[in-house]
Order: structure tokens, then C-alpha cells, then sequence
């Protein structure tokens, strides 16, 4: 009971200057918490926004990609659509050019040619 009474009588004189520069300090580091606090809030909000533009740019990029193997798919058909094109060309070229040879030697046995 000696020493309640001993730590009572210390407190009650504590001097009115600690008291004040006490709270003033417990203040200040209210204000240090809540500026802390804000500027975590504002980092977990800028965290989300990030997060929300990555999933948005992977989504983009799997479509892009989707759009690229469908590009890729109409190229290779187009380019067999052309090789197609150009084989049937050049069988049509030759069909041609045995025809023109056999006008060629029609005129050539023409009795009219050996005159």
C-alpha cells in the first residue's frame, strides 16, 4: 500500500510542461498514423488499379493472340489458294502452248507453207 501511495504521490506531481508536451507528442503521432493510414489506403487503391490493368492487358493479349493464329490460318489458305492458282495456271499454260505447237505444225504440213 506503501508504494501505491508512493507511485501516486510521484504522478500527482508530475510537472504541467511533461502533461502538455505528452499529449502534444501522443497528437502528433496520431497525425503521423492517420497521414500513414491515408497513404496506405491510397497505395492498396493503386495496387488494385494495377492489378485490374494487367488482367485487362493478359485479356488483350489472348484475344490478340486468338486474332493472330486466325490471321495466320487465312494466310497459309490464301497462300495455298495461290499455289493452287498458280499449278492450275501453269497446266493451263502448257495445255496452251501444245495447242500453239500444234497449229504451229498444222501450217507447217499445209501444202500451202512447202510452196
Amino acid at each position: 500500500m506503501v508504494l501505491l501511495m508512493a507511485s501516486l504521490s510521484a504522478a500527482a506531481q508530475v510537472p504541467v510542461e511533461d502533461l502538455t508536451s505528452r499529449e502534444q507528442a501522443i497528437q502528433r503521432s496520431q497525425q503521423a498514423t492517420g497521414a500513414a493510414y491515408r497513404e496506405l489506403q491510397q497505395a492498396q487503391y493503386e495496387s488494385k488499379l494495377a492489378e485490374q490493368d494487367l488482367l485487362n492487358a493478359q485479356e488483350a493479349d489472348r484475344a490478340a493472340q486468338q486474332h493472330a493464329q486466325e490471321r495466320r490460318r487465312q494466310l497459309d489458305a490464301a497462300m495455298k489458294a495461290l499455289d493452287a492458282a498458280k499449278a492450275k495456271e501453269a497446266q493451263a499454260r502448257k495445255r496452251y502452248d501444245q495447242a500453239l505447237n500444234g497449229v504451229d505444225r498444222a501450217f507447217e504440213k499445209t501444202p500451202d507453207a512447202k510452196k
